[in-house]
């Protein structure tokens, strides 16, 4: 089965949720028998050097092609979407450039599936018709407009908060008016899957978590046998992400810190901004990007996920859960992720919450390492890599004969 992903960002290094869904993906699809080609964007955002050649973890891919795109924010061009009805957030990557190559790839060989890696790869729908007889399958990782409706949500009222309710609205005309553009749906979550349905969705469809291979993730569980410490990790480049650990800092750390001085919290993110970079706080350690994240987050014995807004899966809950460490998280962040509170992961939605976690950890110590194995086991239980592979494999299959039948 010839398979082509189209992405609309380079799928590594692996350090944010998507590039980690798109390559456990793509290289369980490779090792059960596709022939799996990438055609991704390389945005200004976040560049991959091709030049300096394709990264061993990589080889799976049967070729590869990049078309460099500039999807900076531009105020002239967010100002003139005031007066258009275009979704500006999907505007930012209509290319000329990526279409032509696409177009280069159809004529060049045949496809049985093209994959859209999120719904901003939807405006290349109508040429992918025009030139192929493959299947499109739309793999949602998130509900993209509830990820905005959530932070419209979270804004103080003023211009920018009618600002994002404005671009919000368009993005969620846009997503709901192609529901049924596709030929298969592959959200991330079963929940996802629901609101698709709830909001019109018709076509056939095939949950797509975000799976792990065990053999990548080597916990080291003498994180447990040292004083404890806390570590935050994450794209802070994304709203979601930034929200979160903000009102971490300013409204949870303080009483963390008064009641347990000796306790650190270490942050790392990828394009860590100035003001996080510059911060002055008692026991808090700013790394910014780190080489390795699996190393960084074995240094510590808990994670917190503090989302407030968002919408998928994510990601870094799974690989710090691969890791075994406890992950203390609101309920948001564990949405997709059927973990139980106080058995793999612990559930804190408010201030109060976080310090009653980490209450109940310290009182008994040797629940943080119990938690942390349950955790290890429930991710190698629930989201191999292959086995969710293995499963979307089949649905292809069974789509292939149904469409070939008279």
């Amino acid at each position: 089965m010839k398979i082509l992903l189209l992405c609309k960002k380079f799928p590594f290094p692996l350090k944010d949720g998507e590039a980690i869904a798109v390559h456990s993906l793509s290289r369980a699809l490779s090792e059960l028998g596709c022939e799996v080609s990438l055609l991704a964007m390389n945005t200004s955002k976040h560049y991959y050097d091709i030049d300096k050649g394709i990264a061993q973890e990589l080889s799976h891919y049967r070729q590869i092609r990049t078309v460099q795109i500039d999807n900076r924010l531009k105020w002239s061009a967010a100002f003139l979407n005031l007066f258009s009805s275009e979704s500006y957030h999907v505007a930012r990557y209509e290319s000329a450039a990526f279409a032509q190559q696409l177009s280069d790839m159809l004529a060049e060989e045949d496809f049985d599936f093209i994959q859209l890696e999120t719904l901003y790869l939807a405006p290349y729908l109508p040429l992918i018709r025009s030139k192929s007889d493959a299947q499109v399958v739309m793999r949602s990782h998130n509900v993209e407009h509830e990820i905005w409706e959530r932070m419209v949500r979270q804004s103080k009222p003023g211009l920018r908060r009618w600002y994002l309710k404005h671009l919000t609205q368009k993005l969620r005309s846009y997503e709901e008016r192609h529901l049924n553009s596709y030929d298969i749906l592959a959200p991330i979550t079963l929940r996802d899957l629901h609101i698709f349905r709830s909001l019109g969705c018709r076509i056939p469809a095939v949950v797509t978590p975000i799976g792990l291979s065990a053999e990548d993730y080597q916990p080291d569980y003498g994180s447990f046998q040292r004083p404890p410490s806390i570590s935050f990790i994450g794209s802070l480049d994304w709203m979601p992400n930034l929200e979160g650990l903000e009102w971490f800092l300013s409204e949870v750390w303080p009483l963390i810190h008064q009641k347990y001085p000796a306790v650190e919290l270490h942050i790392a993110g990828r394009n860590t901004p100035p003001s996080l970079l510059n911060l002055k706080l008692p026991q808090v350690h700013v790394h910014g990007e780190v080489p390795c994240a699996s190393t960084f987050i074995n240094r510590h014995s808990i994670m917190v996920v503090p989302l407030l807004s968002g919408s998928g899966m994510r990601a870094k809950i799974l690989e710090g859960m691969a890791l075994g460490k406890v992950v203390i998280s609101t309920s948001l962040g564990l949405e997709g992720i059927g973990a139980r509170h106080k058995q793999e992961v612990m559930v804190a939605n408010d201030t109060a919450h976080f310090l009653q976690a980490l209450e109940f950890l310290f009182r008994k110590p040797a629940r943080l390492e119990r938690m942390g194995r349950q955790a290890q086991e429930f991710v190698d239980r629930q989201y191999n890599h292959t086995a969710i592979a293995r499963r979307l494999l089949q649905h292809y299959q069974a789509s292939t004969v149904a469409a070939e039948v008279p």
